[in-house]
């Protein structure tokens, strides 16, 4: 005998949506939409301006989308190559800087996160205090000349190889993130510190690991105020010097010499491969980002935390 089973209608409790709520959420909708066209708009104006004819470009015909799309711009650039060259130094100062960056930091912050480290708190006020009082632009010149770095990519990667700022946050994380308990259990199993620090903190850190690796990764590939100070040969300089050169070649082009249509070209090239430039400057930073980004939010979530 089979049992009908007569399905009952459960009773949905509604819970009402005040009129001020629901005002909060119109107005929050309308300002974060304003605040990503502010931030979108012109992202996708470069792009659509970097493959875009140099007329369209400087008649400013170009709103969205590309206006008579061309690749003149992308082909001028790597036809150059002091533009070939200066994006190969910059990546190299990337890589190696921020490999420097992340081994420095994790050396300072791991120690000063053990609670039985004798003086930590000490050096941290040390570490503190040089977030307060720097030397300065010029003593600091002649110290790298003095040590014979001028002119070499250790005189940008060696005085900013440790950010006391990311120092305190990689050592909240792991004050929060790494149990002392687990310490001491492996410090009873015969664990050495370095050993420790190798095979149980570092594959615990990836997200704060991701987070200096892309902190670091960002700082030394838009840096050029270093390169353009401590680097006199035209063959290290980074991609940014370049195309600062460029920027400040076009705009001091002699002007007098040429006719209308001259000019009008060669401004319109200019334009084009600022454009371009930009673009293809941003490109690595694009690529890295998605790889790290899952480790990204939590690893500054929990380093923000004090401890």
């Amino acid at each position: 005998m089979v049992a009908n089973v007569i399905p009952r209608k459960q009773n949905s409790i509604r819970i009402g949506v005040s009129v001020s709520d629901r005002i909060f959420d119109i107005v929050n909708t309308i300002l974060l939409l304003i605040v990503f066209a502010s931030i979108a708009y012109p992202l996708i104006y470069v792009v659509s301006a970097s493959f875009s004819d140099s007329y369209a470009v400087i008649s400013g015909q170009v709103r969205l989308l590309p206006v008579r799309p061309t690749l003149m711009g992308y082909k001028t650039i790597f036809k150059d190559p002091e533009i070939i060259r200066g994006f190969l130094n910059s990546v190299y100062v990337m890589v190696i800087g921020t490999a420097i960056n992340v081994v420095m930091t994790v050396m300072a912050a791991y120690p000063l996160s053990v609670k039985d480290f004798y003086g930590r708190n000490i050096f941290m006020g040390i570490f503190t205090f040089t977030m307060f009082f720097g030397g300065g632009l010029i003593p600091t010149f002649l110290l790298i000349k003095n040590l014979g770095l001028y002119n070499s990519y250790f005189a940008i990667l060696l005085p900013g190889a440790v950010n006391v700022y990311n120092v305190i946050v990689a050592r909240t994380f792991f004050q929060s993130s790494i149990p002392h308990e687990l310490n001491e259990a492996a410090e009873i199993d015969g664990c050495s510190d370095i050993r420790f620090l190798m095979q149980i903190v570092l594959p615990l850190s990836a997200p704060i690991l991701a987070v200096l690796t892309l902190m670091f990764a960002v700082g030394h590939w838009n840096s050029y105020f270093g390169p353009m100070i401590y680097l006199s040969d035209k063959k290290k300089f980074t991609l940014q010097i370049i195309l600062r050169n460029i920027l400040i070649k076009n705009q001091n082009s002699d002007a007098m010499m040429l006719d209308a249509a001259t000019l009008a070209r060669q401004q319109g090239l200019a334009d084009l491969l600022k454009y371009s430039l930009i673009v293809v400057s941003s490109l690595p930073m694009l690529i890295l980002y998605p790889f790290i980004q899952k480790h990204f939010v939590k690893g500054v979530m929990i380093g923000s935390l004090k401890g």
